[in-house]
């Protein structure tokens, strides 16, 4: 019997992709301190799409798809624009809500009969998905996500519409702004020091659009209301293993990333596929030997994917003059080469293996 504690998504496509493999587990859910209903953006890539579709938890959701994605830096030159179709997928990835996204998994689980509980009972294996290890190392950024649902008015700046599909990502001097497309309005998530992301998550309305409007620009048109504003402390957190005696780590219990590139939950569910897939032949899925496998298999990508997020929170910042100009060296030269943008593209939407 596995034992799988966290009944997010990362812990619940677990336990589904277990019963595909016929192998026993049953998923420990802690009841919740207190319920809050808060606005949480997620953006799915196609790798995680291909998961959620193998565990049949795809069909009950309503994602938005991101067909481009445009990349630019405040006040400077530079941009660069990921499409779609030159990365060989339908969408580079997909924007919903986090809640969305639990409760349909939960469901699936439901509807395949695998076992949710409060208590821990015997098991020869304990996949730790959900929280944070104690013995992780972390580094807090100097930097929380204010997170919000805005509405845009194209017209009323006197632009053309955005075209539909599209995300933005801006570097500004203090963090990484980026707007990803919903039904009538866009996600926000800005990272910021944390003092100003507290004062601007109360601000009056009208501060907060126009000092949004200030660092984003026009491209999207002007902002004409703001919905769901809630700050997020933004840390690096990586355990130095990700298995244990007869204890495995997926998802955020093995790292958590910074929101940049929106790397987080899609390395986590590849840490599920990957565990899935050593475990389903395992006779034994607590053995050390079988456990080693799983390590192994996911070092590349998840040290790679860390890796990058950190340079992109942190290389970003900042607004001397010789900065700037590097960065928009960068962002031009990978904006007029395709097979640059089209390699880029694709490790960031299925990482360093690809998935069938």
């Amino acid at each position: 019997m596995i034992e799988i504690r966290g009944a997010g998504p990362v812990g619940c496509v677990l336990a589904l992709l277990l019963s595909l493999h016929r192998k026993r587990a049953f998923v420990v859910e802690k009841p919740p301190k207190e319920k809050r209903e808060t606005f949480r953006p997620i953006a799915l890539s196609h790798a995680s799409r291909l998961i959620l579709e193998r565990v049949g938890a795809w069909h009950s959701l309503s994602p938005t798809p991101i067909e481009r994605i445009h990349v630019s830096q405040q006040g400077a030159f530079g941009r660069a624009r990921l499409a779609a179709a030159e990365a060989g997928v339908p969408a580079l990835g997909y924007v919903l809500d986090y809640g969305d996204l639990v409760q349909g998994l939960l469901s699936r689980v439901k509807d395949e009969r695998i076992p949710v509980q409060a208590q821990a009972t015997e098991s020869s294996l304990v996949v730790h998905a959900e929280g944070f290890a104690e013995d992780a190392r972390e580094e807090r950024y100097r930097q929380d996500a204010l997170v919000a649902s805005v509405a845009a008015d194209p017209a009323a700046a006197g632009t053309q519409p955005a075209a539909a599909g599209t995300a933005w990502e801006r570097f500004t001097p203090e963090g990484p702004l980026a707007l990803l497309p919903l039904p009538g309005r866009y996600a926000v998530v800005w990272a910021m020091g944390p003092e100003r992301a507290r004062a601007l998550a109360a601000a009056p309305a009208a501060r907060f659009l126009g000092e949004l409007q200030e660092a984003f620009g026009m491209r999207a048109g002007r902002f004409v209301e703001v919905a769901a504003r809630a700050c997020v402390p933004l840390t690096l957190r990586v355990r130095g293993s990700r298995v244990g005696p007869r204890a495995a780590y997926v998802g955020n219990s093995a790292q958590a990333l910074h929101p940049v590139a929106g790397q987080g939950l899609n390395l986590g569910l590849r840490d599920a596929w990957d565990l899935a897939r050593v475990l389903r032949d395992a006779a034994d899925p607590g053995e050390a030997r079988v456990l080693a496998r799983y390590a192994a298999m996911r070092r590349l990508d998840a040290a790679a994917t860390v890796r990058v997020t950190d340079f992109l929170a942190r290389g970003f910042l900042g607004a001397g003059r010789t900065r700037r100009w590097i960065r928009g060296i960068g962002l031009t030269a990978l904006d007029t080469c395709l097979p640059a943008r089209r390699f880029f593209a694709r490790r960031m939407i299925f990482g360093a293996s690809a998935l069938p």
